[in-house]
């Protein structure tokens, strides 16, 4: 196993002095690129000035800075912010927001949840109920009760639509079933990416999000737009809900808030959602976080808050999307490329044994591809993406923000003799 000792832009360097492109942005957070010692000066300075103390009662001025800036940034009136340490400690949150809520104004039997099949919001005992990827649930089940699943919006795999002309939003009008199925009264929120990750960058047809809004709104449930991936420029927006033009009840977020340089998390709550527990002497949420606003962790988060807009990288990625698509898009010529899809710096390529008939890999397969053939090559020609199987067989590419032309193109061409290599190996396998 390689040691990663350094990084600098939009490469990474191991023990030996190996360069890799980080085709992954580390795992979809180093937004701003490695070595940016602006970052690490912000943490130090905090830490020299109050390195921790809880805002249980208290704050500290990064964190207020932070909550301003988020709140200023996002969309509609969620302005006001909840701090975690991490992605899955946002979902849970919530999730338990969303409970309470509901129980402070009157409708106490709101408590399940909805979300896509095969769908990943984090590892904890909450959130991995919510996710929809069945093999990583199996080994901690039973887990919470009232997590529900619905069609996601794989438009390459669709069965309701593959002999129409186009979408007719049935994996929309899913939510709306089951939610009459379970009762409006005992839903409390559905949680959904603007873009989804496991299954591969699937992305919503048009009219997507529109129809769900309507469908929550109708029935009273929250809209959680889980952004842990989307967000701080990753689809060339500073939120992903504004690329789609939704409103969410509330926006989960972690990952690139701070490039990685420090671990933070959060959620960005509607002023309706706060507005029960506005008065602390009577409602308090009770989902305390000893790490919650951390200092440090927002002083990083606010600088690199300050690279993201002074470099203009939401301008970066809606630039030079377009290259990205159309490089990945070339690579159709190959025989086991099946589909090429995703928005901004977020892609993937899905691969098959027959582009015909979009005939998939078995596990077996899968095994020999992924992680004998391909994942090596890619790592000894220099490129780091993820190799991902938990749905159909993928590789996931999502770049730092900062990434133009060259390395863009960079990574299609490493892709393309590393795809070409397997696809000659697998017809002389076969």
């Amino acid at each position: 196993m390689p040691t990663i000792v350094r990084g600098e832009g939009a490469y990474v360097f191991d023990d030996t002095g190996k360069r890799y492109l980080d085709g992954l942005s580390g795992l979809f957070t180093v937004q701003v690129g490695h070595g940016r010692e602006e970052l690490a000066e912000a943490g130090a300075r905090q830490a020299r000035q109050l390195a921790y103390f809880p805002i249980w009662g208290y704050a500290n001025e990064p964190a207020v800075a932070l909550a301003e800036r988020l709140a200023a940034l996002a969309p509609g009136d969620l302005n006001r912010v909840f701090f975690t340490a991490s992605g899955s400690e946002a979902v849970e949150s919530a999730w338990k927001l969303a409970r309470q809520y509901f129980k402070l104004i009157g409708e106490p039997m709101r408590h399940k949840v909805i979300s896509r099949t095969f769908t990943y919001h984090g590892t904890s005992m909450g959130a991995l109920a919510i996710s929809g990827v069945p093999a990583i649930k199996a080994p901690f089940e039973p887990l919470v009760p009232g997590a529900i699943k619905v069609q996601n919006t794989n438009r390459y795999r669709c069965v309701d639509c593959a002999d129409l002309d186009g979408c007719t939003l049935r994996c929309a009008d899913d939510i709306e079933l089951r939610i009459e199925m379970e009762g409006a009264e005992t839903v409390a929120a559905v949680f959904l990416e603007p873009v989804q990750n496991t299954g591969g960058a699937l992305t919503p047809p048009p009219g997507y999000f529109d129809r769900v809004r309507d469908i929550c709104t109708r029935h009273g449930v929250l809209l959680v737009s889980d952004e842990v991936i989307c967000a701080f420029g990753r689809l060339g927006r500073w939120f992903g809900s504004q690329r789609y033009g939704y409103q969410p009840d509330i926006i989960t977020f972690a990952k690139g808030v701070t490039s990685g340089y420090a671990p933070l998390g959060g959620m960005l709550v509607s002023d309706r959602l706060a507005e029960p527990f506005a008065d602390a002497t009577q409602h308090v949420f009770l989902h305390g976080h000893t790490y919650g606003g951390h200092p440090v962790s927002c002083a990083v988060a606010l600088a690199n808050m300050d690279i993201i807009e002074r470099e203009r990288l939401c301008e970066n990625v809606r630039r030079n999307e377009d290259v990205f698509g159309d490089a990945l898009d070339a690579l159709r010529d190959i025989p086991i490329v099946g589909d090429v899809r995703g928005t901004g710096y977020f892609r993937v390529i899905e691969l098959v044994k027959d582009q015909a008939t979009r005939l998939t890999f078995d596990a077996d397969e899968c095994e020999w591809l992924l992680r004998e053939t391909l994942s090596p090559a890619l790592f000894d020609a220099g490129l780091i993406c993820r190799a991902d199987d938990r749905a159909d067989p993928v590789l996931v590419l999502s770049p730092p923000l900062i990434c133009g032309e060259a390395e863009l193109t960079e990574i299609a061409a490493i892709l393309r003799a590393a795809l070409r290599t397997a696809a000659d190996a697998l017809a002389r396998r076969h």
